[in-house]
């Protein structure tokens, strides 16, 4: 069954709220309130089963860490070219193009991210280059690659571990922002920081979620 062509653009600001960002209040995004009703209007726009979660209308915790521990320490990006991987929302994009980087990619297999990111993006007054595609085994020179919750699927954890590593061993910054997750590597990995981040309840089992930056060694 195919679908009516959706607006996304418009999709997005009718099911959404331009609000702050708790751990990074200096970001405002397009919000949802409420993660199973969005899937649900998704789903029959478009008249398609089985669509992936609406990441992109949610500031999800190691984006969140990740954002905050940019925007603290804008000298990781100032100047610099910077890939976005899972972009979602573009929140972390949104704090590195914040912090100076010279040239900000937001990469996501999902075509409603690259929406929510032009959005986003012009919410904040800053711009960054949306694509839909997925970048593992790729390498087009980044200077620095910034990865949040990427390790909730062991799949999706290995692949882009096995991707990213021998990019850090070569001297690319990566930083990836975790809240604790499953599949999260216990090893190659050196913590920068850790907060406690507000984070909706329907996605996560808790209200405050204990959430770390960590530097991909490479090694």
């Amino acid at each position: 069954m195919t679908g009516p062509i959706l607006d996304r653009a418009a999709f997005i600001i009718a099911h959404t709220r331009l609000l702050a960002v708790p751990h990074a209040p200096e970001i405002r995004l397009h919000l949802a309130d409420e993660a199973t009703a969005l899937w649900q209007k998704t789903e029959d726009e478009l008249g398609e089963i089985g669509l992936p979660p609406p990441f992109w209308a949610f500031a999800w915790a190691g984006g969140q860490a990740l954002a905050r521990y940019i925007l603290d320490h804008p000298q990781i990006v100032a100047g610099k070219s910077v890939l976005d991987v899972a972009t979602g929302s573009g929140l972390v994009a949104i704090a590195a193009a914040r912090a100076g980087a010279r040239a900000v990619t937001a990469v996501d297999i999902d075509a409603f991210c690259a929406a929510a990111v032009g959005l986003n993006a012009a919410a904040n007054g800053v711009e960054v280059t949306a694509e839909t595609r997925d970048p593992v085994g790729s390498d087009e020179g980044f200077d620095v690659i910034l990865a949040g919750d990427i390790c909730y699927q062991r799949d999706m954890t290995e692949a882009m571990i096995g991707w990213l590593t021998p990019l850090a061993a070569r001297g690319t910054v990566v930083l990836i922002g975790d809240p604790g997750r499953t599949y999260l590597p216990k090893s190659g990995l050196v913590k920068r920081a850790e907060y406690e981040v507000p984070v909706t309840r329907a996605l996560e089992d808790l209200e405050i979620k204990r959430t770390a930056v960590w530097a991909l060694s490479g090694a």
